[in-house]
């Protein structure tokens, strides 16, 4: 629950400490003493939009801080989650708003952005406000009302599991289906990878040996004319070998009577056996380079069909092997789409089925609480003075959604013999006040929001009919924190702790100061309420009695 406020510098407000009761708190104070600014300050810690016109004018920020405690499970789960302490169950929240227009929050010190204020929040208070009666308008809104008033969310939540699961099914199938009118083509770009590539039955990097063996193979017979000709050059007419044999006769007779022509002699006859083992071994190697024609034909087309293709799909010999497995697996997996498509058809269907029968059953039960809902409601309508009002569930079926096939709105009828009609077109503004109170008050128990705020709750209504709702929130508050702004003293008698508003003149600035009363302050403001300043002994006797009364309830 919300258990304490500390206001520094927020508009009128230089400084408060407010503090909080378990039950019903009602702040009550003269018009424009600053109720509103109280209520503004607790929109910011729960991090609602607000301006730098808030702060205080020559002050250079306005600080909000409030303490909760007694924190849900829920609430502690959630701080748990985003590695927040929270000791002996209580938190502290901050907001900082500049007067340059910058704010900074903090809950536990730790800085918070106002998104995460706004979660933690929602968990912690619910505030209903003159702008909240718009949800009653709001034909919308009246399916969630009425789930919240039946507590149970068991079918709900198995319907919209089996709902998104049919969501994503039919999103996927949707997909697969839209592929599908371009697979046809696709198939076909493939089908002509596959052949062309398939067909020479690549290797990676064959070009570059194709290359080398198709070089070698195309040079052979010039290889072999070479060879000849070196042969004949050392062996033929006037060859190499001829020479030396004269050379080594001119010489062989002198060879006795000098050592160095015996040298070179010796020399003459070693190069005459080199020769002619040069001439044997090239007559040996040109008998062994062949000469195929079909093999240089057949790596020439070969080759040609490799570049040609490289040429077509921009890429080398490598990147054409990938390109071909690539393509053989793409078009398995389309071939293989064709099942998909009809395994995710018959899941759609089935999904279809589960989720229509569960739609059925989840509008049966809203069937059940309706009743339920409009029996509570009229009762606490007839409680709030509106008798003879009756209320209706206007309970329809309709397009599944992610909150089932149910179209809900309420209807009313003000007066007897009236057909209900719909909330928006009948219901004054004091009417939406109590019946937005009865829907409070019969959803009471079926959240953990431990703590409700109501500001102007009493707009329109007076005399009986603000009796009737001061009972109500007084009852509210016996299992709610409940904080109520009210210009009314039938409510504000129903206070378990009443806080007076008040705006004084300090030097030359206008304050609003926010004090607990006690009994005899009490006396005196419901007093004022009743009658006026300067009241009666009769009027502050008349206070005392309402007040005591209403303790007695």
């Amino acid at each position: 629950m919300l258990k304490e406020i500390y206001i520094q510098n927020l508009a009128v407000i230089k400084e408060a400490v407010i503090p909080l009761g378990s039950r019903l708190n009602i702040f009550t104070g003269e018009t424009g003493a600053g109720k509103s600014i109280l209520i503004n300050g607790i929109n910011a810690v729960l991090g609602q939009r607000c301006t730098k016109d808030i702060v205080r004018t020559g002050c250079d920020k306005a600080v909000i801080t409030a303490l909760f405690t007694e924190l849900s499970d829920e609430v502690c789960e959630k701080l748990d989650e985003l590695g927040i302490a929270h000791d002996d169950s209580e938190i502290t929240v901050t907001r900082e708003i500049s007067a340059d227009g910058g704010s900074v929050s903090r809950i536990n010190h730790r800085t918070a952005s106002a998104a995460l204020l706004k979660e933690i929040g929602s968990m912690l208070i619910n505030i209903h406000g003159q702008h909240d009666n718009q949800i009653l308008l709001d034909s919308e809104k009246h399916l969630q009302i009425l789930d919240g008033f039946g507590g149970d969310d068991t079918l709900l939540n198995e319907y919209r599991e089996t709902f998104r699961e049919l969501q994503q099914t039919a999103r996927k199938l949707g997909e697969l289906k839209k592929l599908e009118q371009s697979r046809a083509e696709r198939s076909r770009y493939l089908d002509d990878i596959i052949s062309d590539i398939g067909e020479l039955e690549l290797r990676e990097n064959e070009d570059d040996e194709l290359e080398k063996e198709y070089e070698t193979a195309k040079n052979s017979e010039k290889t072999i004319i070479a060879i000849k000709n070196a042969v004949n050059a050392i062996t033929g007419e006037e060859a190499a070998n001829d020479m030396l044999v004269s050379a080594e006769t001119e010489i062989a007779q002198y060879t006795d009577n000098s050592e160095k022509l015996n040298v070179l002699y010796e020399r003459l006859s070693a190069a005459e056996i080199e020769l002619a083992d040069i001439a044997s071994e090239l007559e040996a190697l040109a008998d062994k380079v062949e000469l195929d024609g079909q093999r240089l034909e057949y790596l020439g087309t070969r080759l040609g069909s490799i570049n040609k293709l490289k040429r077509k799909y921009a890429t080398d010999c490598e990147g054409l092997v990938k390109l071909y497995d690539d393509a053989c697996r793409e078009s398995m997996q389309l071939e293989s789409s064709d099942t998909e498509i009809k395994a995710l058809a018959e899941k759609r269907d089935e999904l279809l089925h589960r989720v229509t029968e569960q739609a059925k059953k989840l509008y049966d039960y809203r069937e059940s609480v309706a009743k339920r809902f409009t029996e509570r409601v009229t009762s606490e309508l007839e409680f709030l003075n509106m008798e003879g009002v009756i209320i209706a569930v206007r309970h329809e079926k309709g397009k599944l959604t992610v909150n089932g096939m149910d179209s809900v709105e309420f209807l009313i009828s003000a007066n007897k013999g009236e057909e209900p009609k719909p909330i928006s077109k009948i219901a004054s503004g004091g009417e939406l006040s109590r019946i937005m109170l009865a829907l409070k008050s019969v959803i009471a128990d079926k959240d953990s929001i431990p703590t409700m705020i109501f500001d102007e709750i009493d707009t329109g209504v007076s005399g009986k009919a603000a009796q009737k709702i001061g009972i109500k929130l007084r009852e509210i508050g016996k299992v709610r924190q409940v904080i109520c702004v009210t210009h009314l003293s039938q409510i504000a008698v129903m206070a378990d702790s009443h806080l007076l508003i008040e705006k004084q003149i300090v030097g030359d600035r206008t304050e609003t100061h926010v004090m607990q009363l006690d009994m005899d302050g009490r006396v005196a403001e419901i007093a004022r309420i009743m009658g006026g300043d300067s009241p009666s002994g009769l009027m502050l006797d008349n206070a005392r009695a309402e007040i005591n009364k209403a303790m007695e309830l």
